[in-house]
């Protein structure tokens, strides 16, 4: 098993970025559908915890075909697909059990812990899980590569100026002098158990999901006009709206 410690600031307030956060993955979604691919939502239901309390239960299907390597798609069917299951109990979130059933032995496995500061919080998940010293990573969501397939220029945060909040565009050291500023904190477990694979798979899905975490930060702040002034019941009923037109694109590419 492979565990890296992910910490991924942006200039938003944690009260801000819970909207963010749902506007970015509903329209991220709805736009990766349009390719065959993207995130098909199974179940979206309220959840009650006796710890956290209350919060959100989702079950989701991610479809991946065209994102796999040679060598993988190789070895996996045409119609490949994660089943993802997440607890969301913002500002703590747990996206675990992802699985995909011709793979029995692999998993991924996320804690998020989003904080109003610039990343300098130390052994934040305090995990009886972690033996000993995992990595920790810090993305800079203006200055650090992904790569030239995903690139979008009006997504660059260092070019992006918000109309409605005057925040951008973001310069070099922008983490040590920007404010508001909040940091998204995710401990990642991959796990591949299968001899001879191992290393090679966890290290690829690791460098998958630091672009996808990269290029999910980058759209939440440069898509701040467009969510910063909806409620949560509005971005609630925006992220039902796009689950159904993603389930409707995606249901008729993969019956």
């Amino acid at each position: 098993m492979l565990i890296k410690e992910y910490r991924i600031c942006m200039p938003l307030t944690t009260e801000e970025y819970r909207v963010g956060q749902l506007y970015t993955i509903s329209k991220h979604s709805h736009q990766e559908s349009e390719k065959g691919e993207g995130v098909e939502v199974v179940k979206n239901e309220p959840h009650e915890d006796p710890v956290h309390g209350p919060g959100q239960f989702t079950e989701k299907r991610v479809h991946l075909s065209s994102k796999l390597p040679s060598w993988a798609r190789a070895v996996t069917p045409r119609i490949f697909y994660i089943t993802e299951k997440a607890w969301n109990y913002y500002p703590y979130t747990i996206t675990g059990e992802h699985r995909c059933s011709f793979l029995p032995k692999f998993s991924i496995y996320i804690e998020t812990k989003y904080e109003d500061n610039c990343g300098d919080s130390e052994n934040i998940f305090h995990s009886d899980k972690i033996l000993g010293d995992h990595e920790v990573s810090f993305l800079d969501i203006a200055f650090d590569e992904i790569p030239e397939r995903y690139y979008r220029s009006l997504e660059d945060p260092r070019f992006f100026s918000s109309a409605k909040t005057g925040r951008g565009p973001l310069r070099e050291g922008w983490r040590q002098h920007t404010k508001p500023i909040m940091c998204s904190y995710k401990l990642v477990s991959v796990k591949f158990e299968v001899w001879g694979l191992q290393t090679r798979v966890e290290q690829f899905v690791h460098k998958v999901i630091r672009d996808i975490l990269l290029i999910g930060h980058r759209q939440a702040f440069a898509w701040v006009d467009e969510w910063c002034d909806m409620s949560l019941e509005e971005v609630r009923a925006f992220e039902t709206q796009m689950q159904v037109a993603t389930n409707q694109k995606l249901g008729s590419q993969h019956p």
